[in-house]
């Protein structure tokens, strides 16, 4: 829109404004007016401010839940609108950033969001950045170093110090002939090594694959269980992968052959064929009688040509995939971050409800009244765990919940299973007056609790109960809670917050023990001396 246009439609807003207020001010003088008529002038002014009074109540009453329904319409109408397609990886990337997001403002824990935020916006540079990161993984002992150093001489002449290198990843950038991006080759500590050390070194490489457009897995024989193992799980990353047999110097034609061979069939599935390559990278000199040894030049030819091969075909596209990758991660974790939040907010709303049950159930005496208190403590219940969730959920809803869970945990004995494991418990710490009422309050705490927890799962499988149905989750659930660790926990719990206050209350309420009457007191004396 035109800046003029937008200026003369700012003008007739103002003057609207301007034209609506001189109409309440005019409203409000017509009625002072017409009340100085029946009432006296000190009476006007109060009479004004309460009636101004009661219409912003019925606003505030009225108005505010009709507004927040309109709004929660809109945003549900925003949240089921189809959105549209992502036509590129980048475009996938970015929308997964937007909803990474939406997730750092829902998380609680600074410490955990901002870790959180230091990785989207490393993601965000590296969808931005323009080199090829390709990373160079293997034991200590396959040369991997070696091959680093004889492909830079190779591409650009000899090598000197590290370009933006450190300790543990030194990584160098350079400029491949016919390729427009720059490349970045990154060296990783060694894999497989013994002691903390060792795996400390070998989750830093790990993450450094992540990060990887392309990897160079470097062995210097056939693969060893270890080695199978640590490949499988760089494939399972998505990663696209080049085998590099090194040290084809120390090994006949016939010899490399077989291997090469082995290799390629034992890594059916993981790496294409013609992505299994041989080379040498720090041959072994020569002894020459009379002179000084011969040193043969590094032998990575066959690699170099499938590296640009690969680079040149696939390289947009595996920057892309690599980027998207960890987009879906890092979403990934912040989902798994958020649910965690979400869990041990709605144990705390379980344990808080599991209390107030049992305190209801405790201090109602008559019977059937403790059923209908726990139905509703139990539908409230529902409805906060939902909040937890970010679920709209109507009363409706959370009782029907609260009532099929209530029915199955009957239908599956669990109500007569928590009595015969819960009274013999507190029979013995409760007056007899006492036991039925607190093992009452117990029980109910106790189904509560595995009402909530069976809650819990219905909400983190999207308000699904899963194949197997209602009667599986609440199953689990009860297990889970029976379990001695479990149980000890509750009944400990228990103890203070229903036993304890009910023997307070009735130690309280008992009648004094009378004394002796008038008249014993002096002749016990003499009783006694009889």
């Amino acid at each position: 829109m035109p800046k003029r246009h937008r200026l003369l439609l700012g003008l007739a807003a103002a003057l609207a404004a301007l034209i609506v207020l001189g109409g309440l001010l005019q409203a409000v003088r017509t009625l002072l007016w017409d009340l100085s008529y029946f009432l006296p002038g000190w009476l006007i002014t109060p009479l004004l401010l309460l009636g101004l009074a009661l219409v912003a109540a019925l606003v505030v009453q009225v108005g505010l839940p009709w507004w927040r329904q309109i709004r929660q319409r809109s945003s549900s109408k925003r949240a089921e609108a189809p959105q549209a397609v992502p036509t590129t990886r980048r475009d996938a990337a970015d929308r997964s950033l937007i909803s990474i997001d939406r997730l750092l403002e829902r998380l609680e824990d600074g410490v955990v969001r901002e870790s959180l935020r230091q990785e989207r916006e490393r993601v965000e540079q590296d969808l931005a950045r323009g080199d090829l990161v390709v990373v160079v993984f293997g034991t200590g002992s396959s040369g991997k170093t070696s091959l680093i150093r004889a492909l830079l001489e190779d591409m650009v002449g000899d090598v000197t110090a590290a370009m933006g290198s450190t300790r543990s990843t030194p990584s160098y950038r350079l400029r491949l002939k016919g390729l427009e991006r720059g490349l970045r080759l990154v060296d990783t500590p060694g894999i497989l090594e013994a002691g903390d050390a060792g795996l400390s070194r070998e989750d830093r490489a790990r993450q450094q694959a992540v990060r990887a457009d392309l990897l160079l897995v470097v062995v210097d024989g056939d693969l060893r269980s270890s080695e199978m193992t640590v490949l499988q799980s760089l494939a399972g990353l998505g990663k696209r992968l080049l085998l590099v047999l090194n040290k084809r110097d120390l090994r006949g034609a016939e010899e490399e052959k077989r291997l090469l061979q082995v290799l390629r069939s034992r890594c059916t599935g993981l790496v294409p064929a013609a992505d299994v390559v041989a080379c040498s990278a720090a041959p072994q000199s020569i002894p020459q009688p009379g002179g000084r040894p011969l040193q043969p030049a590094p032998d990575v030819n066959e690699l170099l040509q499938r590296l640009a091969a690969v680079l040149h075909a696939d390289g947009e596209e595996l920057i892309a995939d690599n980027i998207l990758l960890q987009c879906r991660q890092l979403d990934q974790r912040g989902r798994d971050l958020l649910n965690s939040q979400r869990r041990r907010e709605a144990k705390r709303c379980v344990d808080r409800y599991s209390w107030i049950g049992a305190g209801i159930v405790a201090a109602t005496p008559l019977p059937g009244v403790d059923l209908l208190s726990t139905a509703a403590v139990n539908g409230q219940m529902v409805l906060e765990i939902a909040a937890v969730y970010g679920v709209d959920m109507t009363k409706e809803r959370a009782r029907e919940l609260a009532v099929s869970v209530g029915r199955t945990l009957a239908g599956l004995g669990i109500v007569k299973g928590a009595l015969s494991l819960i009274s013999p418990a507190l029979s013995l710490s409760l007056p007899t007056l006492l036991i039925g009422r607190g093992v009452q309050g117990v029980v109910t705490a106790w189904l509560t609790r595995i009402a909530g927890a069976s809650f819990i799962r219905y909400f983190e499988q999207d308000q699904d109960w899963g194949d197997e149905g209602i009667q599986s989750v609440v199953q689990d659930a009860f297990e889970l809670n029976r379990r001695e660790a479990s149980l000890k926990r509750f009944l400990e719990t228990a103890m203070r917050q229903v036993v304890e206050p009910l023997k307070r209350k009735a130690a309280a309420t008992l009648p004094p023990h009378p004394g002796p009457r008038e008249g014993e007191a002096a002749s016990d004396p003499e009783r006694r001396e009889r």
